[in-house]
């Protein structure tokens, strides 16, 4: 092989320009820069949620910037008829997408004492890891379809650094007192199973891979955010908390021919916070 003749510029490794992607929870925080990314490169992206004026404002908003197109359905993910429902109406509009972003989420904080079972835990889980698998099971085929190993189908599974930390008491994110003991153990689970569906589906040519995001603003961290902003930055190795350029930098990357090769990662995207704590104090 001549490296020096291999197409290595830009615009051949980062290019999605053409592809359909679904995007869960798209409407606002992650899921919102995840898409625009998308539409922004020129990518059709189905956006997804519960909410229907939220998704159709957001949508309106992204074909107006384009040059790429927004279309939404309105979803409830917390369920397998829900995500089968989902992948009906993408199934009637589409015979092939390139990209899943598996970014729906939710989180319960409660009094150690006091969580409880169906919202705290079963809504948590139901939401946040059960529909990961079964909207990625219904859209397999979907993703399959003329995948090449040089151009494969794309599943990118949005979990949290919080999947990989001790401590469920985070002020910033919940009421003092309360922990989010669900939702880490949501995301932890949303690692292993990114494991799991890269290692079964690669023979069908599709990637799996995961963001583990800190802290961004969405409705999850609105709560910091409007109580406490300048904490939150400061508590940060970087001195900020996470952005739009951020999310895009790196969902553009692992839905691009640039990560073609990658599959079964986890990739921080936290400006090293949780390196940072673990490092030796000198």
């Amino acid at each position: 092989m001549n490296v020096v003749n291999e197409d290595l510029t830009l615009p051949a490794l980062f290019n999605v320009e053409g592809k359909i992607a679904v995007v869960t929870g798209g409407a606002s925080g992650i899921g919102a820069m995840i898409a625009s990314a998308f539409v922004q490169n020129g990518a059709t992206v189905y956006i997804a949620s519960r909410k229907e004026k939220a998704l159709k404002e957001f949508s309106d908003a992204l074909n107006r910037r384009g040059p790429g197109k927004c279309y939404y359905v309105v979803a409830d993910l917390g369920s397998k008829a829900g995500c089968d429902k989902l992948a009906d109406a993408i199934k009637a509009n589409e015979s092939k997408i390139h990209i899943l972003v598996n970014n729906s989420g939710n989180t319960w904080g409660a009094p150690y004492e006091n969580v409880p079972e169906k919202e705290g835990w079963d809504r948590i889980m139901n939401l946040n890891v059960k529909s990961v698998f079964y909207l990625t099971v219904a859209l397999t085929p979907l993703l399959a379809k003329d995948a090449t190993n040089v151009d494969p189908g794309r599943v990118i599974n949005v979990s949290s650094v919080a999947s990989v930390m001790s401590n469920s008491l985070d002020s910033t994110l919940a009421a003092e007192g309360h922990g989010l003991w669900s939702y880490n153990t949501s995301k932890a689970a949303v690692n292993h199973l990114t494991t799991q569906l890269a290692a079964t589906l690669a023979p069908k040519l599709i990637t799996v891979n995961a963001i583990l995001p800190g802290v961004f603003p969405s409705r999850m961290t609105s709560f910091g955010y409007k109580t406490q902003r300048d904490r939150m930055d400061a508590s940060q190795p970087m001195s900020r908390t996470g952005t739009a350029q951020d999310m895009a930098g790196v969902v553009l990357f692992l839905a691009s021919k640039a990560a073609a090769h990658m599959s079964g990662a986890k990739i921080l995207l936290d400006g090293g916070l949780v390196a940072s704590l673990t490092r030796p104090k000198l």
